[in-house]
């Protein structure tokens, strides 16, 4: 069938030239397996893994279930998959020096079409505790409140945060509501006694950083 053989395509590719030859869409591909007579894999892997990136990990499994084609097995394969590719990249514990170091881990971000907001909480060494989702397809930062980015933060503990989210149009210099949500998360951040170290506007292969433009104020 069509829609086997494109899996069994991207499997051979894939033993042939190495784990980094497949995008992200065709990894998941490679962990689910196969799609269904209504739903080719290709179409269910988009879709899977555009669900994995609006999901944090106590939700990821729920979240795949509703997706048409997924059931449980599958679901627990990419969320174990998940799970170990973050167990795996504990150690070394990632740490915050600068800006640019944090960018591999959220970089995935930089493409997709719609914003997803994120929150990274660090602990007093500037160790990465977690990169959150905090929401999805906002179109306006200014309706985000503090409370939603810091909520989690507390509850781990955390010391400080670096908050981001991606201009789908590719151009990553911020806008007025940008600088005003900015503004308001210092205000909450000196409140709360939780450093916001930065805020990082990804684009198309750049970013803009707020604390590199001297704009945490």
């Amino acid at each position: 069938m069509k829609n086997d053989s494109k899996n069994l395509k991207i499997r051979e590719l894939t033993l042939l030239n190495g784990l980094s030859f497949p995008s992200d869409e065709e990894l998941v591909m490679l962990i689910i397996g196969s799609g269904t007579k209504e739903r080719p894999v290709g179409k269910l892997s988009r879709e899977v893994l555009s669900v994995v990136l609006k999901s944090n990990p106590e939700n990821v499994v729920q979240n795949l279930m509703k997706v048409s084609g997924i059931g449980s097995n599958k679901a627990l394969a990419v969320a174990a998959a998940l799970e170990l590719g973050r167990r795996l990249n504990r150690t070394p514990q990632v740490t915050m020096c600068e800006p640019g170091d944090i960018i591999p881990y959220i970089k995935s971000y930089s493409m997709q079409s719609q914003e997803h907001f994120l929150c990274v909480s660090l602990n007093g060494a500037r160790e990465v505790i977690s990169i959150r989702v905090v929401c999805v397809g906002a179109g306006n930062m200014a309706v985000i409140h503090p409370s939603e980015i810091f909520a989690e933060a507390i509850k781990e503990h955390a010391s400080a945060i670096v908050v981001s989210h991606n201009h789908p149009s590719g151009n990553p210099t911020p806008s007025s509501a940008d600088i005003k949500t900015t503004h308001d998360l210092v205000q909450a951040s000196q409140l709360l006694g939780i450093a916001l170290l930065d805020h990082i506007i990804l684009g198309k292969n750049c970013y803009f950083s707020f604390l590199e433009h001297d704009m945490l104020v």
